[in-house]
Order: structure tokens, then sequence, then C-alpha cells
């Protein structure tokens, strides 16, 4: 079993069900309106939970009723809370989610007590870092923060996972340094390297472009195409399963969290991991929600 500890954000997610994307200036009528869990950290570990990895997190909540129904949800996962501060001064990370019938969505996020924490909190959690397989950590806490923990992870031996979202066109040299793997889709990787990914071969240079910057396993994920890797010398698209998505929240969150449930840390087996990660993120596209929609590892069947 793999020991995966995720530093990121915790967002309660208010989700809103349109025919169609709302135009500047306009007002439509929601067909349904809902609250779940979410927050890309917390869809990780819950991803990585539920496909059998002992997970462990890393991040804060405010002291409201958001963040006491957070840490429940959370802890109802069987996720290590250890490593969550509980800040008197802060709200609980919020998120708007809008999801139209093709299965779009439109995101806007509050970050609140997730931008709470730094990297003297990190420091004082190591010891959870120190004993992982996997550190997965995005860009909806602080960069110092995450670049602290990568540090602390690669000084033990652990691999470090980096999910570049949402995108930034710039990332710290000392954060890319102790990167093992990056994660973006096909927009990230063109924020990052101002590459187009359209296919295997615009893939094969934004992936070449981030191995330049300092990162060894590229995985960028193509939406319905599914996820192109490249790796000590191999590279490969490998196919989506092809469904019908409903509402594509969390569909990236649940692929690194399953993955990283069942990769090995010497990704020996890069690509079974991967297809095992498109796997989940199938499912996760046919349901509503964030957290809702995360399968479990007995619904993972290959």
């Amino acid at each position: 079993m793999n020991k995966v500890t995720v530093v990121g954000s915790i967002n309660l997610d208010t989700n809103l069900r349109v025919k169609r994307m709302v135009k500047p200036g306009e007002t439509i009528h929601a067909k349904e309106h809902y609250s779940a869990g979410g927050g890309k950290g917390a869809n990780q570990a819950v991803a990585a939970a539920r496909a059998g990895a002992q997970t462990t997190f890393i991040g804060a909540v405010g002291n409201d009723a958001p963040g006491k129904q957070m840490l429940e949800l959370l802890e109802n996962e069987g996720i290590d809370l250890t490593g969550i501060a509980t800040l008197a001064n802060e709200s609980t990370g919020q998120a708007f989610i809008t999801v139209d019938d093709e299965g779009e969505n439109a995101i806007t996020i509050y970050a609140g007590a997730n931008f709470g924490f730094g990297p003297a909190e990190i420091e004082a959690k190591s010891d959870l870092i120190t004993g992982s397989d996997f550190v997965i950590a995005q860009f909806e806490t602080p960069i110092p923060a995450t670049t602290k923990a990568f540090e602390i992870a690669q000084a033990a031996g652990v691999k470090t996972i980096l999910n570049p979202a949402p995108g930034e066109d710039q990332i710290s040299a000392d954060l890319l340094k102790v990167t093992d793997m990056i994660t973006p889709n096909e927009t990230e990787a063109e924020t990052i390297t101002g590459i187009r990914v359209v296919d295997e071969a615009s893939a094969k240079q934004a992936a070449d472009r981030l191995h330049e910057m300092g990162v060894a396993v590229v995985i960028i994920t193509i939406g319905a195409k599914g996820a192109f890797y490249d790796y000590d010398g191999t590279s490969e698209l490998v196919p989506a399963f092809k469904v019908k998505a409903v509402d594509t929240t969390a569909a990236g969150d649940t692929f690194i969290g399953a993955m990283s449930s069942v990769l090995k840390p010497d990704f020996t087996n890069l690509k079974d991991a991967i297809l095992f990660g498109n796997k989940a993120s199938s499912m996760t596209v046919q349901r509503y929600g964030a957290q809702p929609s995360i399968p479990y590892k007995k619904e993972i069947q290959l």
C-alpha cells in the first residue's frame, strides 16, 4: 500500500447545473444547486484514499461551519488529518462551480485558509512527509509552502508530484528542481512552455521543454484523448476510456490521486499506473460533483 501525502487546498464547493454558460451581463436560471466537498488537494487525497493508498493531508481550514464539514468529510475517508490546521482568523476555502449540459465547467475559487500557511508550518509537519512514498501538491496553496514540502521530501528520498493547476506561466526554478513528476493538462502545459499541445508530437515538444526545466517525469493529460507521458527515453499517449461525460469537475484530480495509489516510487509501472488513473477519471466524469463523483478501488476494474 502506497503512503501518499497531499499538501493542498480544501474547499467547500457550491455547484450549479445550467443548460448553458451565462453570458456577461445575463441572468439565467439554474436547474440544480448543491454543496459538496472540493479543493484540488482534498479531491486528490480522497481519490488516493478511495483507490487504496494510506493518505495524509497537510493544509488548513477556517474555524467555521464549512471547515468543520470538510474535516468530517475527510475523516470519513480515513485520511490522516493531523497535518490540517484550523485557523481562527481565516474562512475555509470556497469554490463556485457551474456545469452546463455538455459537461463543461467554470470554476471560481476563494482561497481563504488555503493561503494561511507557509514553510514554517510545513517544517513542523515534516515527519508526515518523510514517511511517505509520494508527496503531491498543486497551485491552490502558497508556492513557498509547496517548495519547502518538496525539499523535505527529496532530502528523504520521497518522490514529488506537482499538479501545476491553476496554470502559472512562471514556475520557480527552486520548485522545479525538487519536482520529480509534473502533471499539467494541455492548457497548463501551453501556459508553462509556450507550446500548444494538440497531438502527440506537440505533447512531446512540451515534455522536452519541461525536462529542460529539470523535471524527470512528465505526464500531460489531454482530456478525452488520454494522458501523454515522457520518461527516461520512452513516450506514449495512453488513450482515455470512451464514456459520456456529464461533469468534468475533479477528473484531473481523480487521475492524479488514483495513479499515485498504485505507482511504484521507481516509476517502473508508470504506464499501468496511468491506465489505472485514466479508468478512475473516466468514472468521475460520468457523475456530478467533485468528491461525490470519485470512485472506490473496487469500482476501478481494468
